[in-house]
């Protein structure tokens, strides 16, 4: 029974060198700081809510022919009337492993789809260190990938987040 599995597995291509394949091996935080640099005062009443700031980037690290580090750098400004609420950088980082990928679909794959994977993550993560700092949770708005890459492509991004 096992073999009429594997044979019927093979057969639909599961087990085919060619297929294109896309896996996340792991993922964590590689940085992480949050800054309350006005507290008591910061936690109380506010006459307005704060202005935040969030700045996004991505980059790439090859690691073998397969494996990438993509590395989510958000950062995390808010500010009042009366002074910094509250910073946070966080880089969450995942290892992906692309096989079979066409070389003109691993550029996208990698700075689009890998951080859409992992950003959730990062987004959980903001939100439970603004709680913890005494603050609403911040729940970041979805980040438009896509956006993102085709600035980079038009050259509106810093150099050294295309991967090698």
């Amino acid at each position: 029974m096992a073999d009429e599995t594997t044979l019927d597995t093979a057969e639909n291509g599961a087990n085919d060198s060619t297929t294109p394949q896309f896996r996340v091996l792991t993922q964590y935080v590689s940085d992480l700081s949050f800054e309350n640099p006005n507290t008591p005062q910061s936690l109380g009443p506010v006459a307005e809510g704060p202005q935040i700031d969030v700045r996004v980037d991505v980059n790439v690290r090859g690691l073998s022919g397969t494996d990438f580090e993509v590395k989510l750098s958000i950062g995390v400004d808010a500010k009042a009337p009366q002074g910094i609420m509250f910073l946070v950088e966080l880089e969450y980082c995942g290892l992906f492993r692309l096989e079979n990928i066409p070389e003109e679909s691993l550029q996208p794959m990698l700075l689009i789809e890998c951080p859409r994977q992992i950003f959730p993550f990062a987004r959980r993560i903001i939100a439970d260190v603004t709680r913890d700092g005494g603050f609403p949770p911040l729940m970041l708005d979805p980040i438009d990938f896509v956006g993102l890459y085709q600035q980079q492509q038009r050259g509106n991004m810093p150099e050294g987040t295309v991967p090698n």
